[in-house]
């Protein structure tokens, strides 16, 4: 743990990353300790407010924290409570003894050999769950390894080297940042993040993170397996619909592919906030692969929280927006939200694919030539997602706004 000096002499844990310092516990740092119990007569660890009440340090380390209240979390500091900009009203809360297991997850083995099982497999979870999950899906199990084990050595990574990235512009292609929406939220969810851009590798590769040495050539690995997967998945969800395998494809275009590094740090009062709340996802097709150690995501199902828990070799497929708006609303969206654990950390990684910014959104006239309705007003997906960025995450769907 890094300190820094100010201008008393009295020497504290670093500034720049923490959230509220009335939450704080000193723990496990003697020397520091010490030094406290010199300076202002402190008996062993204890809160540091209570360290520093009579400080003149006290006032500036105060306003410090005011001015960094959306920094990072991934700080290795753990807290004794909630900070108060987590907290959620309790109307909000997540409720989680009325959480039940899903017990009925559809697993679909993409290696089986009988294709019409599959897409008939495909076809029934996209219209009663809106999720999936699939085993022998193409990314090998050494990819998922080495993913995994560079994501957390990023996120050990000392504070200072990753507040270099930090950045709370949505429109930046590559940027580590906290909770979702920052500038927009009045309360925070428990979740760091590195935001990537994905595709073309060759266009937004350079501007990954340089550390670890090993984390461009991983996780490029991690995204061209990733995408092909995404692509054999699409074309089995248009012919479940009745559709050419290109049909979806083609309408969406050249698919940008976007990347999200998860870090839920451990929560003091987990039953009090989220990692993320209640959201659907706005792109075409959400790829998850989930922390196989501590569970955290949840669905939706006929109006009741199901806790997803990690199956071997597995990954979570999402049913996002676009693709409940090109299937006429025949397909849903999940919504799905992430806990946070009191004792570990959780990390996941979704890949997300999506239409190209041109790409007209409207439903194939295949789908409502038996006078079904159509469901969506035809948008462009630059469309969408600048609408999904200007609302909290938590707000009604997004695709409502856009309905005839």
């Amino acid at each position: 743990m890094r300190w820094c000096d100010l201008n008393d002499g009295l020497t504290l844990i670093p500034c720049e990353c923490i959230i509220n310092a009335d939450s704080l516990v000193v723990e496990d740092e003697p020397e520091l300790v010490e030094h406290l119990s010199e300076k202002e007569g402190a008996q062993g660890p204890r809160n540091l407010e209570n360290q520093l009440v009579h400080s003149a340090a006290y006032y500036f380390v105060i306003h410090r924290l005011d001015s960094m209240e959306t920094k990072i979390i991934s700080s290795g500091i753990r807290y004794s409570s909630l900070p108060g900009s987590y907290i959620r009203p309790q109307s909000e809360r997540p409720k989680l003894s009325e959480v039940s297991d899903c017990e009925n997850v559809p697993i679909i083995d993409l290696g089986c050999g009988d294709r019409s099982l599959i897409i008939k497999q495909i076809g029934d979870a996209c219209c009663e769950y809106g999720f999936f999950q699939v085993v022998n899906h193409g990314v090998s199990k050494e990819t998922i390894q080495k993913i995994l084990v560079v994501a957390h050595e990023f996120f050990s990574l000392p504070v200072e080297e990753k507040m270099k990235l930090y950045s709370d512009d949505p429109s930046k292609t590559m940027r580590l940042s906290t909770s979702f929406n920052v500038k927009k939220e009045t309360i925070h969810n428990w979740r760091d993040y590195l935001r990537l851009h994905c595709y073309p590798l060759e266009k937004y590769v350079p501007e990954w993170p340089s550390t670890p040495s090993s984390f461009k050539d991983i996780v490029s690995n991690y995204c061209t397996q990733v995408r092909q997967l995404g692509f054999t998945l699409q074309e089995a969800i248009s012919v479940s619909l009745g559709l050419d395998k290109e049909s979806l494809k083609n309408v969406m275009g050249e698919q940008g592919q976007h990347m999200a590094v998860n870090y839920y740090p451990p929560c003091p009062e987990p039953e009090l906030t989220y990692g993320l709340p209640a959201h659907t996802d706005p792109n075409a097709l959400t790829i998850l692969l989930q922390d196989m150690q501590v569970a955290g995501l949840q669905v939706l199902k006929d109006g009741k929280w199901l806790a997803i828990k990690p199956h071997p070799d597995a990954l979570v497929i999402n049913i996002g927006d676009q693709l409940q708006a090109l299937s006429n609303g025949q397909y849903k969206s999940v919504w799905h939200r992430a806990i946070v654990n009191s004792d570990k950390a959780r990390l996941s990684i979704a890949s997300f694919l999506c239409p190209c910014d041109n790409a007209l959104i409207v439903a194939p006239k295949t789908l409502t030539r038996d006078g079904s309705p159509t469901i969506y007003r035809d948008f462009t997906y630059a469309e969408y997602y600048k609408k999904f960025w200007s609302r909290n995450l938590d707000e009604e769907h997004c695709l409502e706004v856009f309905k005839n």
